[in-house]
C-alpha cells in the first residue's frame, strides 16, 4: 500500500515542501528511509517504531520504505518523524484519514514513548505552507507561541501521536481546539502577543549616564546610532571602550514589526528561541569571543546553521579584541557589511542569510595597549604595530565609517568626573534623525543614510568648493579609498541630521574626519621609527 502527506525542511531561512510518500509491502521485515537523508533523518526510524507501539498501535509487518522527495534536496533534522508515523499507520490500515490530507503540512519530532516534541524553524515553516496554499498545519504544541505571529493556515497543535490521528481521522481526540489560529494581519499577531506579553524584551540594566569623561566617544557613538554607520573604538585597556559599545542598544529606536518578525524567524530557525516565547521585541546585541569557531561566527556548518553574523540581524554584532579574532572571521565581514547579507557556499548547497547589523568593534591601538598614552610609555616599535594592524585590511576599514579614539582618564575624570547624559535623552535625538533619514530615503527602499548608494550619495550630500578641498587633502593625506570617501560624507549627512539641517556643513565634515583614528595611526606609523 502506498500512502503520500507532506512536511517540510529548512534550507538557510526559508522552508522548503518534502513529500513523505510510505510503500508497504509483503516481505522480509525492514524499513528505509531514501531521499538524501542526513543522520537524524536516518534515525527516525527507531524513534517512529517506538513511538507507534508505545502509543498502542501495532508496527506493520513487512518491507517498509520511506521516500522523502524531491531526491536531491539534503534532508536535515527529526522535523519530519511525526509525518513519518502517520504515514506508516495509514498504509498499515491503523488509521483511515478522513481528513484532506493534501492541504495539510505535518511537522513534529517524535519522543520514544509518542509525544511531540518542538522543532525549529516554525515561522518558516507556516510562511511557506501559506506560498504553497496549504490549509491546515499540524505542529507540536510548544511551538505554538511562534505560530500565534504568523497569519496563514488554522493550527493544529499537538502533544502527542495519537492527538494527531484524531485529527486526521476527523474526530480531533484530545486536540485542544483552543490553539487553533487563522490570523487575518502580522499587525493583529502583533497586538495579540503584546497583550498577553508573550515575547521576549531585555530590560536595559544599564545606561550611558554611567560614562564618566568620555563625551567625544559617545557623541561618535550617537552618530553611528543614528545613521546605522559601523564604528571602532580604539584605546587603552580600561579607558572604557566596551563600556560605551555595551550601551549602544540602548540609543537605537525599538524594532518596527516587520524587524521584529525577521528578528524571531532567524532566531526559531536557529533553535534559540525560548519556549512559549512569541516575537522578539528587542534589538539583538551579540558578542562572540574572539576564541569562537569560524562556523559560530559566519555560520554554515554540516547541518547549516545561523553564525552570529546572521543573529545580529537589525541589531549590533559586538567585536571586543577586533585585532584578536581570526583573520579569515575578519574578512568575512566585507560581504554582510555591504549588502547585508552572507552566502555561504559548500559542496553540497549554496545558502544566504540575511545579516543586516551595525558593527561595532573595539581593540587597542598598539600591542602593548599604550600607544599615545600621555602617562604610560608605549613598549612597541613601529614594525610592531604596522604588523598589529596587518589584520585590518583595507577593504575592512573602508566599511568602518567611524573609527574614533577613546582616551584613558586621569584621576580627576575618574574620581570627580560628571556622568554623561542618560541613554534615554541621546535616543530622542537618534530616533528624530532616523525619521528624517525615513522620510527622505522611504521612496528609495532603503531608510538610513549608511544604505545610501553612490547616486544617493550625491544628491542628498552635496557640498561647496570649500568642502571639497578638505576632503582632497584628506583623501591624499591618508590614502583613503572612493569607498571611504563616500562614507565620510554618509556621516556627515548623519551628522547634519541631528542637528536637523538640510545641508551638509563643513564643520559636519570636519567632526567625521575626527573620527577617523587608524587611517591617522597608520599614517603616523609608517612615516617615523616611532609614532606619536
Amino acid at each position: 500500500m502506498f500512502f503520500r502527506l507532506h512536511s517540510a525542511t529548512l534550507s538557510g531561512v526559508y522552508a522548503s515542501v518534502i513529500d513523505v510518500e510510505v510503500d508497504l509491502k509483503k516481505g522480509l521485515p525492514g524499513q528505509a528511509i531514501v531521499g538524501l537523508p542526513d543522520p537524524a533523518v536516518r534515525e527516525a526510524r527507531e524513534r517512529v517504531n517506538a513511538a507507534i507501539r508505545n502509543s498502542g498501535y501495532e508496527f506493520p509487518l513487512g518491507s517498509l520504505t520511506v521516500n522523502l522527495a524531491p531526491a536531491e534536496l539534503k534532508k536535515v533534522g527529526s522535523v519530519f518523524d511525526l509525518g513519518i508515523a502517520l504515514g506508516i499507520l495509514v498504509v498499515s490500515g491503523a488509521l483511515k484519514v478522513e481528513v484532506d490530507i493534501h492541504n495539510s503540512l505535518i511537522v513534529g519530532e517524535l519522543s520514544l514513548d509518542g509525544h511531540v516534541r518542538p522543532v525549529r524553524g516554525v515561522l518558516a515553516v507556516l510562511e511557506r505552507a501559506i506560498q504553497s496554499g496549504f490549509t491546515d498545519v499540524i505542529m507540536p504544541s510548544q511551538n505554538c507561541a511562534e505560530a500565534r505571529l504568523f497569519r496563514g493556515p488554522r493550527v493544529h497543535p499537538v502533544t502527542h501521536l495519537k492527538e494527531a490521528v484524531g485529527f486526521l481521522s476527523g474526530s480531533e481526540t484530545g486536540v485542544h481546539s483552543k490553539y487553533h489560529v487563522r490570523l487575518d494581519t502580522v499587525e493583529k499577531a502583533v497586538q495579540q502577543v503584546s497583550e498577553t506579553g508573550s515575547y521576549s524584551e531585555k530590560k536595559n540594566t544599564v545606561d550611558f549616564c554611567d560614562v564618566v569623561g568620555q563625551n567625544f566617544a559617545i557623541r561618535a557613538a550617537e552618530i553611528a546610532a543614528a545613521g546605522g554607520h559601523n564604528i571602532l573604538f580604539i584605546g587603552s585597556p580600561g579607558s572604557g571602550k566596551t563600556m560605551i559599545a555595551s550601551r549602544i542598544p540602548t540609543i537605537l529606536p525599538d524594532m518596527s514589526e516587520k524587524e521584529s518578525f525577521e528578528t524571531t524567524k532567524i532566531y526559531s530557525i536557529a533553535g534559540m528561541l525560548p519556549q512559549d516565547t512569541g516575537l522578539v521585541r528587542a534589538r539583538p546585541f551579540r558578542t562572540p569571543h574572539h576564541t569562537a569557531s569560524d562556523v559560530s561566527i559566519i555560520g554554515g556548518g554540516r547541518n547549516a546553521i545561523p553564525g552570529e553574523i546572521t543573529l545580529s540581524h537589525n541589531g549590533v554584532l559586538f567585536l571586543d579584541e577586533f585585532t584578536e579574532f581570526k583573520s579569515n572571521i575578519i574578512q568575512s565581514l566585507r560581504q554582510p557589511l555591504e549588502s547585508g547579507s552572507i552566502t555561504i557556499s559548500r559542496a553540497e548547497s549554496r545558502l544566504t542569510y540575511p545579516a543586516r547589523f551595525m558593527l561595532v568593534a573595539s581593540m587597542n591601538p598598539c600591542p602593548c595597549g599604550y600607544l599615545f598614552d600621555v602617562e604610560r610609555k608605549c613598549r612597541c616599535s613601529a614594525q610592531h604595530i604596522q604588523k598589529y594592524y596587518m589584520k585590518l585590511s583595507g577593504p575592512i576599514l573602508d566599511r568602518i565609517d567611524i573609527q574614533v579614539q577613546v582616551k584613558s582618564l586621569k584621576a580627576h575624570d575618574i574620581v570627580g568626573g560628571k556622568p554623561s547624559e542618560p541613554s534615554a535623552a541621546i535616543k530622542r535625538r537618534v530616533i528624530q534623525a532616523r525619521n528624517i533619514q525615513r522620510q527622505r530615503l522611504e521612496p528609495f527602499g532603503i531608510r538610513l543614510n549608511s544604505e545610501m548608494n553612490t547616486k544617493l550619495v550625491k544628491q542628498f550630500c552635496r557640498i561647496h568648493q570649500g568642502i571639497q578641498e578638505i576632503l582632497y587633502r584628506a583623501v591624499q593625506k591618508y590614502e583613503l579609498s572612493t569607498r571611504a570617501y563616500y562614507r565620510i560624507l554618509k556621516a556627515a549627512r548623519t551628522v547634519a541630521d541631528l542637528d536637523n539641517r538640510e545641508d551638509v556643513s563643513e564643520k559636519d565634515i570636519l567632526e567625521v574626519l575626527s573620527y577617523r583614528e587608524v587611517e591617522s595611526i597608520l599614517y603616523c606609523s609608517q612615516t617615523s621609527s616611532r609614532p606619536g
